[in-house]
């Protein structure tokens, strides 16, 4: 079975639309990197444009530290006109029409989820290559093979069940959330409890989780997200006509673990 570049370098830099909603940390890791890759090769992948979903994020400033255009459009003012709650995702696909036409003119092939904080529907994900970082080891599964860490709370959820290391994954976009195939996993990070803290208690296990993860986004997502990007733009990451995920040739059913 053939296996082909998710990008192929021959046709030029990979560009990208980066998604984000709050501070857009990782979206400004891939272009320090994107920018550090330049100065000493040229130009492997490029930020055409930033999307964000919301006026409290950070996208403004990210954009004009790195002199890329910024569009907003506020995903909570465009529910509210319409007596719509978030959780309601019937009139998704209307709002992700409209942010894939704001998009268009700015000729990205692949989007970078990048702190998006909502959920996409099939109108935005079969737009774009999407590529996420999630803060899970997405190839642990349960004896169901199902996988065992997602949603919004996997890193709390690691620690309440007394995992000992943490990872972050990068993969790729799929309608179902943190389900898309694995990319690159990140080498472990031991999991820091405070000495004498009660994890049973609820409040304690959220303040331990969200230490733990702010340092699993330095140690994994600013690690793995940029290099992912990275080896894309190279043509490192590849797939056949099933869909199945190739590194340079050999298989990763489970993603490149680091």
């Amino acid at each position: 079975m053939a296996i082909t570049p998710i990008h192929d370098p021959a046709g030029g830099p990979l560009k990208l639309a980066a998604l984000m909603s709050g501070s857009g940390t990782n979206v400004r890791r891939i272009l320090e990197h994107g920018e550090r890759l330049a100065q000493k090769e040229g130009r492997l992948f490029e930020v055409a444009v930033i999307f964000s979903d919301g006026w409290n994020s950070r996208a403004a400033e990210i954009g004009r530290d790195f002199d890329v255009p910024v569009l907003l459009h506020d995903l909570t003012r465009w529910l509210a006109r319409r007596g719509l709650e978030r959780k309601d995702l019937q009139r998704r696909e209307e709002f992700d029409r409209q942010t894939v036409a704001m998009l268009r003119p700015f000729g990205a092939s692949a989007a970078i989820y990048g702190g998006y904080m909502a959920i996409a529907s099939p109108t935005l994900v079969n737009a774009y290559i999407g590529i996420n970082v999630h803060p899970a080891d997405l190839a642990d599964k349960t004896p169901e093979g199902k996988r065992r860490w997602t949603g919004a709370h996997a890193v709390r959820d690691a620690i309440a069940a007394g995992r000992t290391v943490l990872h972050a994954s990068t993969h790729l976009v799929t309608p179902a959330v943190d389900m898309g195939p694995i990319l690159m996993i990140s080498a472990p990070l031991a999991v820091e409890v405070p000495p004498g803290a009660d994890l049973s208690a609820p409040a304690t296990l959220q303040q331990v989780a969200d230490l733990n993860q702010d340092r699993l986004k330095q140690a994994g997502d600013w690690i793995i997200f940029p290099r992912t990007i990275e080896d894309i733009a190279r043509g490192r990451f590849q797939r056949d006509e099933a869909g199945a995920l190739y590194y340079q040739g050999q298989p990763i059913p489970n993603g490149l673990r680091l």
